[in-house]
């Protein structure tokens, strides 16, 4: 018999982080393979080129090369269950991510001015083919932009 006006016994449920193979099939983190596969392109075509700009293209290969070194990280950490199915988990997943969509946003910025420049300002020892390498890590990295700020922003609304 239940007594009136005593609130109903509160349960707590356990956060859904998958584990294994389930996070390549779950939305928020369905991101991170992807992520990996643009990061490491942008960071390989920006590696491929003459760098004209060191201070730019510098952020650009710092950014790329430490998010797709922390996305490995977290992505072995789902496979493995490390998680341990935690809510904080959730709390770091989703600022780290969301941190890193603001550093890649900023760094395929700076990619597109120094493909910009390179084009305009470089042209004695400019090779046209340095032009096509720059454009497709500049894209690369408004794509791989992109999925970090679908990553953090699924991850909050879940």
């Amino acid at each position: 018999m239940a007594s009136k006006g005593l609130p109903p016994p509160v349960t707590h449920t356990e956060p859904d982080i998958p584990s294994g193979a389930k996070i390549f099939r779950t939305v928020p983190y369905i991101f991170i393979l992807p992520e990996l596969i643009f990061g490491c392109w942008v960071w390989i075509l920006v590696a491929a080129t003459t760098v004209y700009f060191p201070m730019l293209q510098g952020w650009v290969m710092y950014v790329s090369l430490s998010s797709f070194f922390f996305s490995l990280m977290f992505l072995l950490c789902y496979l493995f269950g490390f998680h341990r199915n935690s809510d904080s988990w959730k709390v770091v997943d989703s600022l780290y991510h969301g941190a890193t969509a603001i550093f890649y946003m900023s760094a395929a910025v700076l990619q597109a001015n120094a493909t910009i420049r390179s084009e305009t300002e470089v042209l004695a020892q400019y090779i046209p083919l340095y032009y096509q390498i720059n454009v497709a890590a500049s894209f690369f990295a408004f794509i791989t932009a992109l999925l970090y700020i679908l990553h953090a922003f699924s991850i909050y609304y879940h």
